[in-house]
C-alpha cells in the first residue's frame, strides 16, 4: 500500500501490534510463542524500543492504525552483543505482498545505518520463502539452520538464521 505512512510506533499503536502478532502465534508456526499475549501482555517488549539508539519500532499506518512492524531488538542480553540486532517483521494478513514489508525495512535500515549496530541478525522459521526473499532482498545472507529447533503445531520445525553486515 503505498499510500500508508512508515513512522515510529506510538502507544496507541500498542492493540493492534498486539493483534498482528497474535494471529501469527494462533494461525502458524512463524513465531515460536504458543500463547497470544493481547495488549497488556505486549507493554513490556513494547517498552524495550526507544526514540533513539539501535532498538527502533516502526509501523506501517494506513489512516486507520498499524497494519505492519518493523523492528530492531536486543539480539542477546549480554553486553559484547550490543552492537547486534534482531530484525522482525510482521504484517497484516490482509496487508501482505504489497511492498509494505521493502518500505518497513528501507526505513528502519536507514536509521540502523546512522547507529552503532555491527550486524542485523533474522531467524526464519521454515518454510517461508517470503520472508527467505525479503531478506535476501535486503542483503542477508544464510549462516546456518537448526533443524528441528521448535515444536509447534504437533511437528518440529527448522529455523535458517540470516545475517547482514551493517558496518
Amino acid at each position: 500500500m503505498a499510500d500508508s505512512a512508515i513512522r515510529p510506533a506510538r502507544p496507541d499503536d500498542l492493540p493492534a501490534l498486539a493483534r498482528i502478532y497474535d494471529y501469527f502465534i494462533a494461525n502458524t508456526a512463524i513465531t515460536f510463542d504458543l500463547e497470544p499475549f493481547g495488549t497488556e501482555g505486549r507493554r513490556a517488549w513494547f517498552e524495550g524500543f526507544a526514540d533513539g539508539g539501535r532498538h527502533r519500532l516502526l509501523v506501517a499506518d494506513a489512516g486507520a492504525g498499524a497494519i505492519g512492524y518493523a523492528c530492531a531488538h536486543t539480539f542477546r542480553p549480554k553486553g559484547a552483543y550490543a552492537t547486534s540486532v534482531e530484525t522482525t517483521i510482521y504484517l497484516d494478513i490482509d496487508h501482505q505482498r504489497a511492498g509494505l514489508g521493502t518500505r518497513l525495512y528501507t526505513a528502519l535500515f536507514e536509521i540502523l545505518a546512522q547507529e552503532d549496530v555491527h550486524r542485523a541478525y533474522a531467524g526464519i522459521t521454515l518454510p517461508n520463502p517470503g520472508s527467505v526473499a525479503l531478506h535476501e532482498h535486503f542483503g542477508f545472507e544464510h549462516t546456518g539452520t537448526f533443524h528441528e529447533v521448535g515444536r509447534k503445531q504437533d511437528r518440529y520445525w527448522d529455523v535458517a538464521w540470516f545475517e547482514k553486515r551493517l558496518r
